[in-house]
């Protein structure tokens, strides 16, 4: 092989400046093919990243659609507790409204039975001692709290 820095006086042959060119090309083919792989691999990569993206949208699509479905599914229960809970309410009101009109029954009764078998006692007793006559007929008492099932 020639050297570059070898005398100007030196006229280099034709077969070692071919030889020069063949280890050139040799290099320089080394080098596109090397750099071909090198992008065939860059390709591949991004191929593969692009693939695990478009599996993770995949999956996160699926997850949201159960997240929706269960936020629909729990507004529907939540719709139907609530309507629920206004039939309760009402029947809750009307069985109250129920009691204190039997309590007033309870006791316009007490009072007329007492007006009648007592007629002349009923102001005594009731001067001596007023309390004893709230223990003749108790009246029902219930409160809204009662109503409630835990």
């Amino acid at each position: 092989m020639a050297s570059s820095s070898g005398n100007s006086s030196q006229i280099p042959n034709n077969s070692g400046c071919d030889e020069v060119l063949m280890v050139v090309d040799e290099r320089k083919r080394k080098r596109m093919q090397s750099n071909r792989e090198s992008a065939r691999r860059s390709r591949m990569r991004k191929q593969k990243h692009l693939d695990d993206l478009m599996c993770q949208v995949t999956q996160l699509k699926k997850e949201n659609s159960n997240i929706l479905s269960s936020i629909n599914m729990t507004t529907q229960q939540y719709g139907n507790v609530e309507a629920e809970n206004s039939v309760l309410r009402a029947q809750m009101m009307e069985l109250t409204q129920r009691l204190q009109s039997l309590n007033e029954i309870l006791t316009y009764i007490n009072n007329s039975n007492n007006n009648i078998n007592n007629n002349n006692n009923y102001q005594e007793d009731f001067q001596i001692n007023p309390w004893n006559l709230m223990y003749v007929n108790q009246p029902i008492m219930a409160s809204a709290d009662m109503l409630y099932q835990y």
